[in-house]
């Protein structure tokens, strides 16, 4: 983690009307509303990558994931003269990528790729016999599978995919999440109990 910036060390606030240490993120975020601007690439560096992620499993589409991803921390810079810490960073940060998200696959103006975000190169190195590292064999038997677990998440409802994505990959909790999609935590386990109750029909034949 980055240096703490000494100006913010200690600092707390008043959240729900009791007082709260910020997180590092608040803290950063703070600096940029103060004007800051090497504190707002150290968050872009920091949560970049996995905005990107999330936005990749919403739209399947990776170009139009890294321009969600441009307009999600535009508007975050954007907001910083208003922003006010009343939710961690990260929840505000996913609210605003899941609108955007669901906004472009309403929109329909892209098409669905199914690509992965790290693919390998066909030429893999040889091994060694003795290497005890998986097999090519084993490699693309778990690559299969993954596939197949993230076609069946795409294949989910917009709002059930959001929820799965956040609370599985992102891990955040029914709160979190619930400010995200702005709806009730009641609401938010409801989409999660109906989510993973079609993963596990759809991929109850993967034991």
């Amino acid at each position: 983690m980055p240096p703490q910036p000494e100006s913010l060390k200690g600092v707390e606030t008043s959240v729900g009307g009791c007082a709260a240490t910020l997180d590092y993120d608040t803290e950063l975020m703070i600096q940029v509303r103060e004007g800051h601007e090497a504190s707002f690439g150290l968050l872009l560096e920091k949560h970049r990558s996995s905005v990107v992620h999330f936005l990749y499993r919403m739209v399947e589409n990776q170009a139009v994931a890294e321009e969600l991803a441009q307009e999600v921390f535009l508007r975050v810079y954007r907001s910083r003269s208003t922003y006010e810490p009343t939710a961690k960073f990260t929840t505000w940060l996913f609210r605003i990528a899941t609108h955007l998200a669901l906004n472009s696959l309403r929109d329909g103006k892209h098409e669905r790729r199914q690509e992965s975000l790290d693919n390998a190169s066909d030429e893999a190195p040889s091994r060694q016999v003795s290497d005890s590292r998986p097999s090519a064999e084993a490699l693309m038997v778990r690559e299969a599978k993954m596939e197949e677990v993230r076609r069946a998440v795409a294949a989910l409802p917009e709002k059930q995919r959001a929820a799965v994505l956040m609370h599985k990959y992102q891990e955040m909790d029914y709160a979190q999440i619930a400010k995200a999609l702005h709806t009730s935590e009641s609401a938010v386990k409801s989409l999660l109990f109906r989510a993973y109750e079609t993963l596990r029909a759809r991929l109850a034949h993967m034991g």
